[in-house]
């Protein structure tokens, strides 16, 4: 039976690519195919030139073809969240402040995936400056409903089927929360192993880069791919980084320990959320712990709002200032509000997210992993918004790596992820841990 190739998960089209069965042709064909396809309804793309495409992918398999080296990603399409610069495409930024903006460089993870191979499909559609407005993107399991935010495009593109991989950035919960409505692997790895260069900044201390896949293995070989010093990052850490996709592939060697915190606001979860969660909770037995958080710990999501608002004010004022009717009403009012954020609070917000991150720092010498739920249930409908952050925003503010996996189903038929949080610098090991709690979800399934 013929394959599909736009079915193919990264690794398994890196694979067949480098065995000459598929070429980046029929790859970039296919996934073209795909979009014109469904892209009416679901409205993921921005920018998408498809002659531009098939050039790359052409050049990739004379390549190959030629007997010269082979990237990590040869030939493999991957989509932009639209807000990552690029030399040949524009960079709207979600809004018409930035309509027809482009960009003269690319963004230090475009050079890695061009480094490496993959084809620059095109770019997917963002909130307003990746922040809350919602997109005209829909989710791909239902059309009336939200794909999440900001990175909506992106989830949709790979939920679609209109390419293997996708980058997102999460400054609060906007990569882990659009994957588990869309059903997909969405993975931020820790704060400074990617760099933002070329990146719109909306928070210097709380911006970062994410990825999505059809598979665990998928991100992480993403991941691999994207991670990089980069001295022009203050985030960028100088040392090597952990190898994603190695983790990714191992066994565990001892059963891992989890915790799960009994957040106050987990009240805000759907009731299937909770029973599917619970339910997942339960198959682990002894191996997670529930326990009683700090109140401060709940008090986080505060500390966070205060950065993120003060920051986006800080670093796009001039915008907004110059292009005031421009921004949405529902952004105006977070401006407004930011605005009001002296530097006092700013500074005491600064110093309890790096109590935040000490705090961690010794709490992972217990635990492998902290378990949670990526979002607070199904995607919502699309008048309700792109949905709660909340279940993303204290691990964000600390910069830990979290990954999303698309385990359980709501009770319209809609996907919801379960969310494991590992410590700073140790991705790999949340991504064996990762591995080893969907295979054992899986065994007991059976």
């Amino acid at each position: 039976m013929r394959i599909d190739p736009s079915s193919l998960t990264a690794q398994e089209a890196v694979g067949l690519i480098d065995k000459g069965t598929v070429s980046s042709v029929d790859l970039v064909k296919a996934c073209l195919a795909r979009i014109e396809q469904t892209e009416s309804s679901i409205q993921a793309w921005v920018h998408l030139d498809a002659d531009q495409a098939l050039s790359q992918a052409a050049e990739m398999d004379r390549i190959r073809r030629a007997g010269f080296g082979l990237g990590a990603l040869h030939g493999i399409p991957v989509a932009l969240k639209d807000i990552v610069d690029t030399a040949d495409m524009p960079t709207e930024r979600g809004t018409p402040i930035f309509k027809g903006r482009q960009p003269d460089q690319d963004a230090a993870i475009v050079e890695r995936l061009r480094g490496a191979g993959a084809v620059i499909m095109g770019k997917t559609v963002t909130t307003e400056l990746a922040f809350l407005n919602p997109s005209h993107t829909r989710n791909p399991h239902n059309p009336e409903h939200t794909p999440g935010g900001s990175s909506s495009g992106s989830a949709a593109a790979v939920a679609a089927h209109h390419v293997p991989l996708s980058i997102g950035t999460q400054t609060n919960g906007s990569v882990i929360r659009p994957a588990s409505f869309c059903g997909v692997y969405g993975f931020k790895p820790s704060r400074g192993i990617i760099s933002r260069r070329g990146i719109l900044q909306t928070s210097a201390s709380l911006d970062q880069v994410g990825v999505f896949g059809r598979s665990l293995g998928d991100v992480a070989l993403l991941s691999d791919v994207l991670g990089s010093y980069d001295q022009s990052d203050p985030a960028s850490f100088p040392r090597p980084r952990p190898a994603m996709a190695r983790g990714a592939a191992e066994d565990v060697p001892v059963e891992p320990d989890l915790a799960f915190f009994d957040m106050p606001f987990h009240d805000r979860l759907s009731a299937d959320a909770r029973e599917g969660f619970d339910a997942v909770v339960e198959v682990l037995g002894r191996r997670v712990s529930r326990m009683q958080p700090a109140d401060t710990m709940a008090e986080l999501v505060a500390v966070q709002a205060t950065i993120h608002e003060y920051e986006i004010c800080m670093h796009l004022g001039e915008s907004f200032d110059a292009h005031w009717d421009q921004v949405s009403p529902l952004l105006q009012s977070v401006v407004e509000r930011g605005r009001l954020i002296t530097e006092v609070q700013y500074q005491d917000a600064l110093a309890v997210k790096a109590s935040a991150e000490a705090f961690f720092a010794d709490f992972f010498t217990d635990f492998d992993a902290i378990i949670a739920p990526s979002a607070a249930g199904e995607a919502p409908p699309l008048a309700d918004g792109t949905g709660d952050p909340i279940f993303c925003t204290l691990w964000t503010l600390a910069g830990l790596p979290s990954v999303t996996l698309p385990l359980l189903v709501g009770e319209n038929g809609l996907p919801i992820g379960v969310q494991l949080i590992g410590p700073a610098e140790k991705d790999d090991r949340l991504l064996r841990t990762a591995n080893w709690l969907q295979t054992k979800l899986a065994s007991e399934a059976a």
